[in-house]
């Protein structure tokens, strides 16, 4: 990894002649062809190269990807044997032709105009990495709920990538889009973050003097998880390596990362104080220290109600029900996150690590 002393400003872009986009898949035959198809539709007119780094799926990925790459010449494929997201993006990066890198996920789809508005935004700004919404937009009744907590504060706080917002200087945003010479001066994504690499990457990025930019123009159409054990597991993995992020970078530290692990403290020692109120024959104190609970219960269930008006009465009943998974894995995950869950490699994007499979984070 480049020193966070030494800044990655390589000067203003000029007109690229082309755009190399980069996306690192597993397991992602729903979504595969409607993602690569939104990339190679884009209205930009410039020379667009699409690299797919492949990991080791077990349903039909590889075969459409390698169906469409016969059919267009612009998808190349490499190997991602360990099936890291880290390591897929490295190894995509290592081969990427043009000096703007566009990072999209199994789970978007691109508008029409997003390469074209990506560089315009990079060279007008001179940022190092723009982005913009991560629109989540549910195709079955629960992916809906999903949606509705995704895109309000009441369910990931106030992050403008996730909710909207003015456009400026960010902290982070969804996905990314690169100049390659960034990417190259910091070394690429840090294999040792197996999630949040894309926030890990962004702050190197502004420890080297670079700039992160939010356009809420470019809007990417996110599928949410398909139902409520995938979007626990989602969500805890979330709250592990956020509080991994903190550890690393302790001056990361903020109240909205630190609410979803305080609500499940608080939760766990309520309803605790209950039960030991309850054996030692103090029921009715017991109905008292409840009352925490109940109220956050309650909560949800009005919150998700009001940011799910004007959708379908199933929709309307899962919203609450997808509020609290999301709050409550996140808030779990952060609290078990052991010491140990990230291990060095120093990766760099020629660089390839076996650990596990896990995939993407954007919390």
């Amino acid at each position: 990894m480049t020193s966070h002393d030494e800044a990655p400003r390589s000067g203003r872009l000029a007109r690229p002649d082309g755009v190399s986009v980069i996306l690192t898949v597993l397991n992602e035959e729903s979504h595969l062809e409607e993602t690569l198809a939104a990339v190679l539709s884009q209205d930009w007119t410039g020379e667009l190269q699409m690299v797919v780094a492949l990991g080791p799926s077990t349903d039909r990925t590889d075969e459409i990807a390698r169906e469409l790459s016969a059919k267009d010449p612009r998808i190349e494929l490499v190997s991602n044997p360990s099936g890291r997201t880290p390591d897929g993006l490295n190894a995509a990066l290592a081969v990427v032709r043009y000096p703007v890198v566009v990072r999209v996920d199994g789970h978007c789809v691109l508008p029409a105009d997003y390469l074209s508005l990506a560089v315009e935004t990079l060279q007008r700004t001179d940022a190092d990495n723009v982005g913009g919404v991560m629109a989540a937009q549910g195709q079955t009744d629960f992916e809906h709920a999903v949606a509705c907590a995704m895109t309000s504060p009441i369910g990931v706080g106030g992050a403008a990538f996730h909710t909207g917002g003015a456009e400026g200087p960010a902290l982070t945003v969804y996905l990314g889009s690169f100049k390659k010479s960034t990417l190259d001066a910091i070394g690429g994504y840090d294999g040792s973050f197996l999630r949040a690499q894309d926030w890990e990457m962004n702050h190197r990025i502004l420890q080297a003097g670079g700039k992160v930019w939010f356009n809420p123009e470019m809007q990417v159409t996110y599928r949410p998880r398909p139902n409520l054990k995938a979007l626990c597991k989602q969500y805890f993995h979330y709250g592990r390596w956020r509080r991994e992020i903190m550890r690393t970078y302790g001056e990361t530290v903020s109240l909205r990362y630190l609410a979803p692990p305080v609500l499940v403290a608080g939760l766990i020692v309520t309803l605790l104080a209950a039960l030991v109120l309850v054996l030692t024959g103090n029921g009715g104190w017991a109905l008292l220290t409840l009352v925490p609970t109940v109220g956050y219960v309650l909560g949800a269930i009005v919150g998700g109600l009001v940011i799910s008006h004007g959708e379908s009465f199933k929709t309307r009943v899962f919203t609450p029900l997808a509020l609290m998974a999301m709050h409550l894995s996140w808030g779990v995950g952060f609290i078990c996150s052991p010491r140990g869950l990230r291990k060095p490699s120093g990766s760099r994007p020629h660089a390839q690590n076996s650990e596990n499979t896990e995939k993407e984070s954007y919390g």
